[in-house]
Order: C-alpha cells, then sequence, then structure tokens
C-alpha cells in the first residue's frame, strides 16, 4: 500500500477505535461514529469494512477494492470510483451525485433508494444490481452491462443508456421521461406502465420486451427490433415507428393515435384493429394484418376532434361564424391635466 493510502487506512482505524474505546470506558453502549475520506485511495482493499455513513467528498478511490463494503447511506459526493470492485457491496440510501463509476464493477449491489443525479456509469457492470426507488436523473449508463438489473419505481428522468445491456431488467413504473436507449439491448426487459414519453429506442434490440400500460406518447421506435414485444394497452401517441419490427407484437387497445406508420410493416402483428389504423398516419407501404386497411393522414380532422388538438392553420375543417358587431363604446371620462407648481 502507498504512503498516502496507508496513512488514510491509519487514519480511519484512529477515528474507529478512539470511539469505540471512549464508549467502552464510559459503560455505555458505542457512539456512532462518522467515516471521513478525502484526498486519493486508489486500489485501497476495504472489501466488507462497514463504512455506513461515511462521508466520501471528492476522494479518488479508482481501482479500490471494496467487495461485500456496507456502505449504507454514505455521501459519495463529486468522488472518483473508476475501475472499482464495489460487487455485492450495499449501497442503499447512499448520495453519490457528480460521482464516476466508469469500468467500475457493481455486481449485485444494492442500490435501493440510492441518489445518483448526474452519475457516470459507462461501461460499468451492474449485472443483477438491485436499483429500485433510485433516483438517477440525468446519469449516464453507456455501455454498461445491466442483465437482470431490478430498476422498479426509479427516476431514470433524461438518463442515457445508449448501446447498454438491459436484458432481462426489470424497470416498471420507471420515470424516464426523456430517456434515450439507442442502440440498447432490451430483449425480454419489462417496461409495464412505465412513463417514457419522448424516450429514444431507435435501432435497439428488444424483442418479447414488455412495454405493456406504459406510456411512450412522441416516443421513436424507429429500426427498433420489437418483434414479440408486447405493447397491450400501452399509449403511443405520435410515435415513430419507421423501420421497426414489429414482428409478433401485441397491439391489443394500444393507441396509436397521430403515430408515424408511413412504411412500416404490421403485417404480422396482434390484436390491430381498424379503428386503431384509423387514428394513424400510414400509407400505401404501410403492411397491415389481413383486411385491415391504411387510410392515410386524411383523417386529421377526426384527430382534432379527438384529441383537442388544434388543427394546423393551413386545414379549415368549418367555415368560421363571423361575431356579431361589438356594442359602441362608451364615451371615454374626462380627462384632466393636472399642473405641478414649482
Amino acid at each position: 500500500m502507498s504512503r498516502p493510502n496507508h496513512l488514510l487506512a491509519a487514519a480511519v482505524a484512529v477515528v474507529a477505535i478512539a470511539s469505540t474505546a471512549g464508549a467502552t470506558q464510559a459503560g455505555e453502549k458505542e457512539i456512532p461514529r462518522q467515516v471521513s475520506f478525502g484526498g486519493s485511495c486508489v486500489k485501497c482493499e476495504l472489501s466488507g469494512r462497514n463504512l455506513s455513513g461515511a462521508r466520501i467528498i471528492g476522494a479518488n478511490f479508482s481501482g479500490a477494492v471494496m467487495i461485500g463494503a456496507v456502505l449504507r447511506e454514505a455521501k459519495m459526493h463529486a468522488s472518483v470510483f473508476v475501475g472499482a470492485d464495489l460487487s455485492r457491496a450495499d449501497l442503499s440510501d447512499s448520495a453519490m451525485t457528480g460521482s464516476n463509476f466508469s469500468n467500475a464493477n457493481l455486481s449485485g449491489a444494492r442500490m435501493r433508494s440510492t441518489e445518483a443525479n448526474g452519475v457516470v456509469f459507462n461501461s460499468a457492470n451492474l449485472t443483477r444490481a438491485d436499483l429500485t426507488e433510485a433516483e438517477a436523473t440525468g446519469s449516464v449508463f453507456s455501455r454498461a452491462t445491466m442483465t437482470n438489473a431490478i430498476l422498479r419505481s426509479a427516476n431514470l428522468r433524461g438518463v442515457g443508456f445508449e448501446s447498454a445491456t438491459l436484458d432481462r431488467a426489470q424497470m416498471n413504473d420507471i420515470e424516464a421521461t426523456g430517456a434515450n436507449f439507442s442502440r440498447a439491448r432490451l430483449n425480454g426487459t419489462i417496461f409495464k406502465s412505465a412513463e417514457l414519453k419522448g424516450a429514444r429506442f431507435e435501432r435497439v434490440e428488444a424483442s418479447g420486451a414488455n412495454f405493456a400500460d406504459s406510456d411512450l406518447t412522441g416516443a421513436s421506435l424507429a429500426g427498433g427490433d420489437f418483434s414479440h414485444a408486447s405493447f397491450r394497452s400501452a399509449d403511443l401517441t405520435g410515435t415513430r415507428l419507421a423501420g421497426a419490427n414489429f414482428d409478433g407484437a401485441d397491439f391489443r387497445d394500444t393507441d396509436i393515435s397521430r403515430a408515424m406508420l408511413v412504411g412500416v410493416d404490421l403485417s404480422g402483428v396482434r390484436g390491430l384493429t381498424q379503428d386503431q389504423v384509423d387514428e394513424a398516419c400510414a400509407d400505401h407501404r404501410t403492411r397491415l394484418p389481413r383486411g385491415l386497411i391504411a387510410r392515410g393522414c386524411v383523417a386529421s380532422a377526426r384527430w382534432v376532434g379527438r384529441h383537442d388538438a388544434t388543427p394546423p392553420t393551413r386545414i379549415r375543417i368549418v367555415p368560421a361564424i363571423p361575431a356579431p358587431p361589438a356594442p359602441p363604446a362608451p364615451p371615454a371620462s374626462p380627462r384632466y391635466v393636472i399642473a405641478i407648481q414649482p
């Protein structure tokens, strides 16, 4: 261990021993202590250590080994854990805003209710990690491995999951408005009742994914593979589906109002009805199940009626009725000039 690391570890040990000794001499219960870290602790060996409530502010733990460490309610703001091994660590209720966990190993880690806003997890391993009810607004998980991860009820607004692997992840009830899943692997991933407004799913692999009851208003699914995925009772209002594969997908009770179906092959989907197609924007290149007809976008007037949207200014659906002439205005009140004498 390098000299700075040795001194840091010694300082922590002194704090722990002093607290325990003082309590023992007084014949009282152990006094809760607060362990603080700062500076550099590169490649520290802290596996299995109980660091609950520790304050790690602006510290460098790159390459540290913290397997199974307990960091419940710890504060790890603006710290660096690049390449650190935190597998099976318990970080529940911790706060790590602005920290960097790129290439870190967090497989099997418990991160329930963790505050991870603005954190970088690029290329990190979060296989089977539990992020239930975590707050991770604006964080980045690009190229991260999150197979079988649990993110139920997590706040993931504006999060970047580009090229991440989220196969069979549980993302029920998440809030992920504006999130970017472009080129991500989402095979068998569960998005039931998720808020995904404006999210990007371009060129994803989402075979067998479950989007039932989710809100995908204004999202982009262009070029993605959604074969055998479920969109049952989902809201796809205004979504872009161009170039996507929906073979065997379930569209029962799906709202596709104003969705762009131009050139999309939907011939193999299940549960699609003519009423649904009539609410979407399709053309002669749209392939539909047998018996259904694409009517184009001429039904925009009906969309206006059902969704209370303002019709485009270039379309005049009903001639405007001239308003009755306004009654003459009452005479103006006398105006007075007030002079101020010096």
